[in-house]
């Protein structure tokens, strides 16, 4: 289907500069562009498991009991 949109000068000019770059047309970028906005509608994505990876050392100081938050409160007030 064929439509008209209107797009501020600075956004349609970042649409084209990006479009070029990609080596393809504004339209397929605008096209692709909003499948993935609907698709992020559709199927929100939910939270997202953190994990903390220990990069460096061998843990945590000794006498820190992770958890037990009162403690932990207490030796970083000190």
């Amino acid at each position: 289907m064929r439509t008209t949109i209107r797009l501020p000068d600075e956004l349609y000019r970042r649409v084209r500069e990006r479009a070029l770059s990609d080596g393809r047309t504004v339209t397929s970028f605008i096209e692709e562009s909003l499948r993935e906005s609907l698709e992020r509608y559709d199927n929100p994505a939910g939270p997202v498991d953190f994990v903390v990876e220990p990069f460096e050392g061998t843990g945590v100081q000794p006498g820190v009991d992770l958890t037990d938050s009162a403690s932990l409160l207490d030796l970083m007030e000190h």
